[in-house]
């Protein structure tokens, strides 16, 4: 019940539903009841005591009550059905915000495919139990009591014959929960594992047939298939051994009530009317007993289901908007002051010291893994620091409100991410009233505007998922838009040039000249030619940094900027169009 307990916020609201329900329930499980009392008058009455008469009447009672029967069960069932919606939708509202509201270090420990397990099928599981699980056990503790109630007033000794067997049914019933709980705590988790690879083959199908390595997808797939095909084929292995016992134990019942029943019917200690009535009772009671498997495993896989929606709600969020959190304009001043990182056990970065002025650019360069975009992700708070702080207008990023700190700091990741609808929303995502013109003008400071206008419906053209049917290049300027537009206090560009050619990294430059000016901005590139312009370049090795200074500064000391400087332009010769005429405009006094 502790699973229960801890998700009762969702249906506790619509508790009124579910007791509408049991309400109706209560009376659909009196109303079945009817039928054995009227058989018991149909035996003593119309057949033992010759009133004929009286057939009619009883049958037009037992069809009136099967009507009002059918009402009520309908009632209860579709009352049942709203409860459990209502819970479900509040629930599953819940699950998205958390994950909306959760920081970039949770992603990096789960899989995509898991979670879209957890918010569909493990979801789907908990709500068929609020719907039809728990007024299937209530029906069952109803019919259970009122019918040994009523065989109870028939007959007390033979219902106490029938009771010797209920201690067994109920210790069958507690072992087998115990055992199908963990049984089907697998099959939840294998299912999340079998949907991971499904989602994570087919978002890099490309890559897959790149290599040829279809055969070794499908072998990865079908041992995950497996896994979750034996943990399914363990929870039947308990349904095989439980399920003969059960039928044991019905059948057993009725040859008790045959045999006692018979006897004391012979001894005339008992009416064949009653016997008759007892008789109708105990098959009408067995059902649901031998429901009792079925019972349990809806319970038992709810609770399963229901754990692994709790590990998403209360998984920890560090990354928080305190209380009295500041929400002002930003002026784009940024400051460093002794930070250290550490993730997952390792140290990411050490001893960050360093200011940048509102307006000012500052550039980082270093090898793959140094820590360049660890630094840039402390500013939107995408991370928080170990030790140090990070400070915007010379306020800790951890006071200021979260949504207010991250719409006026723009971020150009390296693998840009479009949404699956038209290029004019990804574009306006930032901004969504923004108008034709706003997203033109940003997609031509980003040079996309001529291959976007080159499409046959334009800023109207439906992008493929995740961008597919975009050329890598096509992709970042789109991003790159996307953030121009945003009109931010902070850009932060992450390799954001990276999948275009050089004479288009040079136009977009050119075009960003005017829009980083009196805008912080921060840029990561390889390119020594991308950043070499920057008011301030740090050099990071090793999560530290270990240059600091302009390019003119940088590549005079021999250090690790003038090693990749010398790596990338060793040989004159090999430069391209694009370097000379950078080179011609750089003596022309061009800024970038």
């Amino acid at each position: 019940m502790d699973v229960f307990r801890r998700l009762r916020g969702f249906y506790l609201p619509y508790m009124r539903y579910l007791v509408l329900s049991i309400v109706m329930l209560v009376l659909t499980t009196a109303l079945g009841l009817v039928y054995p009392y009227l058989l018991k008058q149909i035996v003593d009455r119309v057949i033992i005591g010759r009133e004929y008469r009286l057939l009619l009447p009883y049958l037009g009672l037992i069809l009136a009550a099967a009507v009002v029967k059918g009402a009520f069960n309908f009632g209860q069932q579709y009352l049942g059905q709203v409860f459990g919606m209502h819970a479900a939708y509040d629930l599953r509202n819940a699950l998205y915000k958390k994950l909306n509201r959760q920081p970039f270090s949770y992603y990096d420990r789960v899989h995509t495919g898991d979670l879209m397990s957890r918010m569909t099928a493990d979801l789907d599981a908990f709500r068929q139990f609020l719907a039809f699980g728990f007024n299937n056990l209530v029906n069952f503790v109803l019919l259970t009591s009122f019918g040994l109630a009523l065989m109870c007033s028939l007959n007390a000794w033979l219902t106490a014959a029938i009771l010797v067997l209920l201690p067994v049914l109920g210790w069958i019933a507690v072992r087998f929960d115990s055992l199908l709980w963990p049984a089907y705590k697998r099959v939840r988790k294998t299912l999340g594992a079998l949907n991971t690879a499904v989602q994570e083959n087919i978002m890099g199908m490309r890559t897959v047939k790149s290599f040829a390595r279809e055969g070794y997808e499908l072998g990865k797939f079908d041992g995950r298939n497996e896994a979750y095909y034996a943990s399914n084929l363990a929870a039947a292995d308990l349904w095989k051994r439980f399920f003969p016992y059960m039928e044991l134990i019905g059948n057993l019942e009725v040859c008790i009530v045959l045999f006692v029943g018979g006897w004391l019917v012979i001894r005339g200690d008992m009416d064949l009317g009653d016997l008759v009535a007892f008789f109708s009772i105990l098959w009408y009671i067995t059902f649901p007993m031998s429901q009792l498997g079925y019972l349990l495993n809806n319970w038992t896989q709810s609770v399963a289901a229901g754990e692994r929606l709790l590990e998403i709600l209360e998984a920890e969020n560090p990354i928080t908007s305190p209380v009295a959190s500041y929400r002002g304009k930003m002026r784009g001043r940024v400051e460093f002051r002794g930070v250290r990182l550490v993730q997952d056990g390792q140290e990411v970065l050490r001893d960050i010291d360093f200011t940048v002025e509102p307006g000012q650019t500052i550039a980082l360069l270093g090898k793959t893994g140094a820590g360049k975009s660890s630094i840039v992700n402390l500013i939107p708070r995408f991370y928080d620091v170990t030790e140090g702080s990070v400070l915007v207008d010379g306020i800790d990023v951890r006071d200021w409100d979260l949504d207010a700190l991250r719409r006026q700091v723009a971020v150009v990741f390296q693998e840009s991410f479009l949404f699956s609808t038209t290029i004019f929303a990804n574009i306006a995502y930032g901004k969504p009233d923004a108008t034709m013109e706003e997203v033109a003008r940003a997609a031509r400071i980003a040079d996309a505007a001529e291959f976007i206008e080159q499409l046959p419906d334009g800023y109207r053209t439906i992008v493929g998922e995740r961008g597919l049917g975009l050329s890598g290049g096509q992709k970042q300027r789109i991003a790159l838009a996307r953030a121009i537009l945003a009109d931010p206090a902070i850009l932060i560009l992450d390799d954001a040039t990276s999948a275009v050619d050089m004479e288009t990294e040079y136009t977009i430059q050119q075009a960003l000249q005017e829009v980083m000016r009196g805008r912080t901005t921060f840029v990561i590139a390889h390119r020594i030619s991308t950043l070499k312009r920057a008011d301030q370049i740090l050099v990071i090795d090793g999560g530290r940094i270990v240059e600091r200074g302009t390019h003119d500064e940088l590549v005079r000391q021999d250090g690790l900027y003038r090693e990749i400087f010398e790596m990338q332009f060793r040989d004159r010769d090999e430069f391209s169009d694009d370097w000379l005429r950078a080179a011609v405009n750089e003596q022309r006094g061009v800024q970038w």
